[in-house]
This record gives C-alpha cells, sequence and structure tokens, in this order.
C-alpha cells in the first residue's frame, strides 16, 4: 500500500474496507507516521490491529490545523459513524481538561479526565499533556494563581477545624494562601480563581511575552535550566492556544472533505507525483480575436477554491493571437515574482489547454526557478479531456467519472470562469470610453 501520499501534519484518518465501509476512525499528531505504524512488523501486534489491518483496502485522511481540532473531528465522527473497531475498541479513556471548581466557596484547580455538572469551569481537551501539568505546577509554584492544592471539603458556613487545617503541611510553609484559616477573604480568593480561569480561557499574551523575554535572558546567561523551563512553560502555552474551529459535522460535510482528499490521493497517483497536489495554481487565457487578452490565476487548496489568492492578469508583451507566449508571459511573471518574495510554490501547476501551452510555460518557468525548486505541471486540453504531462510524449487519460478528472476539470473551469469574467470587464470598460 502506498501510504506517501499522507501529509506530515495534524488530522483524521478513516480507515475502509474493500466495500467502503469505515473500519477505524483514529487522530494523529502526524498523520502519515501513524498510519504507518499499522503496517510496520511488530512483535507486539495484538490480533484486533492484526484484524484491522488485514480488513483495510482504502485510507482517507482529513487534515486539520491543530492537533486539538483533530480530535474534536474524530469524536464528533465515531459518534456519528460508529466505525466497527471504533466500538469494538472502546473503553472509557477521555482527555483531560483542566477543571475549576467554580461551584465551591474556595475553588481549586487541577486536572481530570471527567467532566461532571457539577458548576465547575473546564478548559480543554489537551490530547499532550505532560506539558500541561508541568504548566499547572510551575504557575502554582510561582504563586501566580495560589488555590488551595488540598481535598478538603470546606465552605464559609461549614469552615475546616483548625487542627485539621494545621496538619496541612502546606499551611506550615505558607505555599497555600490558606483560606481555611482565613488567612484571605473569600473576595479576594475568588478574585485569584477568576483570573485563573481567564489565564485557561485563553488571556495569556502578556505572560507569553514576558516568558520569551526571559528565556531569551537566561539563555544568554547560560542559565540553560532556567531557560529549558521556560520553554517548556511556552510550549505548554502554544499547546493550550492551539486553533480549533468549531463547527457542526453533519455527513455531507464529511463526505465531501472525504471524496476531495481522495480525489488528491488519486490525483498523485494518476501523475506519478512526488508529493500529493494541496495547492494546484491554473492559468487560462482569455481574448477575443486577439484583442483584451488578460490571463487568469486561480487557486485551490486540499480540493477547494482559495478565492482570496486568486491573480488577474493583462498581457504586456504579446500582440495578437499567441496563446503560447501569452501563457509563457503570465507563468514567468507569477513565478518569477513567488521566487523574489521568497513564497512557497504550489505542488501542481495547471494550465488550460494542450501540449503547447504547457511548453510555453515550462519553458517559462524553467527560466525563472532553479530546477530543483520547479513544482509537477501538467495541463488540461478540453476536447479529449486529456493531460499532458512534461516530456512524455503521451497523454493521460483518466476516467471521466474519476475523483481526480472531476478534481482537475472543477480547477480548469474556475480559471476559465475567471478568465472570462476579466476579460468581458475589460471589454466592456473600453466600450465606455
Amino acid at each position: 500500500m502506498d501510504l506517501s501520499a499522507i501529509p506530515h501534519s495534524p488530522g483524521v484518518y478513516l480507515m475502509r474496507d474493500r466495500t467502503g465501509h469505515i473500519l477505524y476512525i483514529g487522530k494523529a499528531r502526524d498523520l502519515a507516521k501513524r498510519v504507518a505504524s499499522y503496517f510496520a512488523k511488530r512483535s507486539d501486534e495484538t490480533a484486533k490491529v492484526a484484524a484491522l489491518v488485514a480488513s483495510i483496502h482504502h485510507i482517507d485522511y482529513l487534515p486539520a490545523e491543530s492537533e486539538r481540532e483533530a480530535l474534536i473531528i474524530e469524536q464528533n465522527l465515531i459518534r456519528r459513524l460508529q466505525p466497527y473497531f471504533n466500538t469494538m475498541w472502546k473503553d472509557d479513556k477521555t482527555y483531560p481538561h483542566v477543571k475549576l471548581t467554580w461551584k465551591e466557596d474556595f475553588p481549586r484547580i487541577f486536572l481530570t479526565r471527567k467532566i461532571v455538572r457539577d458548576g465547575s469551569k473546564y478548559f480543554g481537551p489537551y490530547p499532550n499533556v505532560t506539558p500541561i501539568k508541568r504548566l499547572l505546577r510551575y504557575l502554582w509554584k510561582q504563586h501566580m494563581f495560589p488555590l488551595r492544592p488540598c481535598r478538603y471539603e470546606f465552605s464559609d458556613k461549614n469552615p475546616l477545624p483548625l487542627e485539621k487545617a494545621k496538619q496541612c503541611l502546606y499551611y506550615h510553609t505558607k505555599e497555600c494562601p490558606a483560606p481555611c484559616v482565613g488567612r484571605i477573604s473569600k473576595t479576594d480568593y475568588r478574585q485569584i480563581a477568576k483570573e485563573a480561569g481567564l489565564f485557561f480561557r485563553g488571556n495569556f499574551g502578556p505572560l507569553e511575552i514576558a516568558w520569551q523575554k526571559e528565556m531569551k535572558e537566561a539563555s544568554t546567561a547560560q542559565n540553560y535550566e532556567r531557560a529549558a523551563q521556560l520553554r517548556d512553560n511556552l510550549e505548554a502555552l502554544g499547546h493550550m492556544n492551539e486553533r480549533v474551529t468549531v463547527h457542526q459535522i453533519d455527513l455531507s460535510d464529511v463526505t465531501d472533505r472525504v471524496d476531495r482528499s481522495r480525489a488528491i490521493t488519486a490525483l498523485q497517483k494518476a501523475l506519478n507525483l512526488k508529493i500529493p497536489p494541496i495547492r494546484i495554481e491554473c492559468f487560462d487565457i482569455s481574448h477575443f480575436q486577439g484583442t483584451e487578452t488578460v490571463a487568469s490565476m486561480v487557486a485551490f487548496e486540499r480540493g477547494e477554491p482559495k478565492k482570496e489568492d486568486y491573480r488577474k492578469f493583462k498581457i504586456r508583451t504579446v500582440r495578437g493571437i499567441d496563446d503560447f507566449a501569452s501563457m509563457g508571459e503570465v507563468v514567468g511573471r507569477r513565478y518569477r515574482r513567488l521566487r523574489d518574495e521568497n513564497r512557497k510554490l504550489p505542488d501542481l501547476v495547471l494550465i488550460d489547454g494542450g501540449k503547447g501551452q504547457l511548453q510555453a510555460a515550462q519553458k517559462a518557468i524553467r527560466q525563472v526557478l532553479d530546477s530543483a525548486r520547479i513544482p509537477a505541471m501538467a495541463s488540461l486540453a478540453k476536447r479529449e479531456e486529456e493531460l499532458f504531462l512534461p516530456d512524455h510524449e503521451h497523454s493521460v487519460r483518466l476516467p471521466l467519472d474519476s475523483p481526480a478528472m472531476h478534481l482537475v476539470q472543477h480547477v480548469r473551469d474556475e480559471a476559465h470562469r475567471f478568465a472570462i469574467t476579466f476579460h468581458r470587464q475589460r471589454r466592456a470598460k473600453r466600450f465606455l470610453h
């Protein structure tokens, strides 16, 4: 099984059998590594994993912005789709949250894997628990949020007996503000709890800036232990602040995302590309009998239009009807600019046209980019819907109903629409003048 199409990014993977039924859904910080681990030779492989791997015929993946977003997508999909192996392996494991016992007169803060409707505030989930544990301990040790660490149950109405309070180590070391014996007022104590809640809700920008500055100073002073501690704290803040987009996931949305993922994988295989064409840029030329010649470039990422990256071009150097030269000009201009601005190149450059347009684009891009940086290229000719590749004598013909063909047609048609619209705007403007 070729797993090279799977990216090294957070996301969710869906394992299917020969009939297309979903066997198992999982999430990963690194999709490529996690999926590959199922097919590695392992002496400790369980019968369950062996049975799953023997049944896999296809793997779909859904890239995510972060591990936390992947977790949310995974949980929603499993709950809705109930895959066989997820159901069989179901256990009580949940990812930890930070819990603030807000309903208590004197709240505590700690990690928990169990969410109870008891009026507490929960923050998370945090798939990577280790840095969060360290951060909680650090914040408490530094007296940033000195909430009581004990499990004693007491309140204004039912105070803790003084004899029991004096048995507490933190009472004697004064690491705890000791609300149990009135060292701090209820109002002041709950203000600390409120600030802790704001912090875990994401209001930690000032602390992040201070830690970054202190870490640099500690490193310069060769205080590497302190610098390492601050580095770990910043890592924890980064984990807490990972972007999570929360939206309703329904079956149609899942189907669309899976279909786009399949199309990208199928196109990579059909064109024998080294990497999956996550970002595609497509060019088209439009004119009327050689006048008002313009070009369009549309960008697709993960199978979807990225309209903020669309570009329009007025052809500057070509007179009359010469689609080849026009294509060469616009492709050269585009990738010279990306080169000069040191910006990321697409995974695939798609040209609307046949061999001639592709050769013109290939020549132009070779003049502005080093050979090692030139992205994969292809052209799609309208008449027979055949794909041409650089330095290949014969075209590639994809089944008209294949996901890969649907993807390139969608990209090509969008480039054509965008070019026609721009051309009509230019003509209308000329006639008005």
